[in-house]
């Protein structure tokens, strides 16, 4: 009889056992189904195409899509020129695939080529370059003698400048990491650090610093160390990039440490066509000022600016400071 009740407890056993084979093997062919057929997602930035890295300005607002219908739905770069592109499921790695760029101020581009795991660095044409030469009966406007004025309610300090460089990242996209580098922060392609440093200068102080990447694949680049957010005297910054060459704008407000209320004045940094500058959280009535052919105007800057001269974007980072990128309109050119 103890013979029969232990074979029945080990039938029961085995087929309890089975059963959670068979759920196990279930479940680990559904994570299996899950990662290999999982859409692939392409990732890049949009940059114009120019010899000066200083020039290669992101490129906002492009409309970006592939043939076949492969593409789960279009998207648009956003302010850093950063897109992803998200496949159909079913796409593999090494399936053809033609992409297409469209913005309405630069030249169509399409990338062909076939579907891969790297980053995507895009270069667009201008329609309009900023070598044409002038035209006897298209004279251009001469715009001249920029700078942005705001104010900052203080009870502590007063401005009495501003500090600004700019710094570049030299470095070559998808070059796999040796590891004996500086490499991304998966450890998969070669990078590059860069940074800068401002001295305020002896009893100055330094506060709302900000760094913007202006130019170059933006995107994939991160800081690898922040000396400045709580500033002081001297700050600096070291920021990693893994793609091709970046231009960064480093810029905070020197305060001498009195009791004021001060209108602050800042000038922006120009490459090529393209205007940027930025202004700190607190930043309240911010204007542009300008000479167009000789006469000076005063330019409110909104929520969404809008200047006849130029077309501008803003980014509002999470510190809730605003980062601009204004690029010339046609008939118009920087002095």
């Amino acid at each position: 009889m103890r013979s029969i009740r232990n074979t029945g407890k080990i039938k029961v056993w085995l087929i309890s056992l089975a059963a959670f084979v068979v759920m196990l093997a279930g479940v680990l062919s559904a994570v299996a189904w899950h990662f290999i057929n999982r859409p692939i997602s392409l990732r890049g930035a949009v940059i114009q195409q120019n010899e000066d890295p200083k020039k290669q300005s992101p490129i906002m607002d492009v409309q970006i899509d592939a043939d076949g219908n492969v593409a789960s739905a279009p998207v648009k770069s956003d302010f850093s020129g950063y897109f992803k592109l998200t496949l159909r499921p079913g796409v593999k790695r090494g399936h053809p695939i033609t992409i297409h760029f469209r913005n309405p101020d630069y030249q169509p581009f399409d990338w062909k080529g076939v579907v891969g795991d790297k980053v995507y660095i895009i270069r667009m044409l201008p329609l309009h370059h900023d070598d044409v030469e002038e035209k006897p009966n298209q004279p251009q406007v001469v715009v001249s003698n920029i700078f942005v004025r705001y104010t900052i309610e203080t009870t502590a300090s007063v401005n009495i400048g501003t500090g600004v460089t700019t710094f570049q990242i030299a470095n070559n996209a998808n070059v796999p990491c040796d590891h004996t580098t500086p490499c991304s922060p998966d450890n998969r392609w070669k990078a590059a650090i860069g940074g800068a440093s401002l001295d305020a200068g002896q009893g100055n102080v330094f506060g709302n610093a900000r760094v913007s990447c202006i130019a170059g694949p933006c995107p994939f680049t991160k800081i690898d160390s922040d000396n400045f957010s709580h500033g002081g005297r001297v700050i600096s910054v070291s920021v990693r990039g893994w793609a091709d060459t970046t231009t960064f704008l480093f810029q905070a407000e020197v305060f001498r440490q009195e009791i004021s209320d001060i209108v602050r004045e800042s000038y922006p940094v120009i490459f090529g066509r393209a205007l940027n500058f930025s202004l700190p959280a607190a930043a309240q009535g911010p204007t542009l000022e300008a000479e167009l052919a000789g006469t000076n105007i005063i330019f409110p800057l909104g929520p969404s600016p809008t200047l006849s001269w130029a077309s501008c974007n803003v980014k509002v980072g999470k510190d809730q400071s605003k980062s601009y990128r204004c690029e010339l309109k046609q008939g118009y050119r920087f002095k």
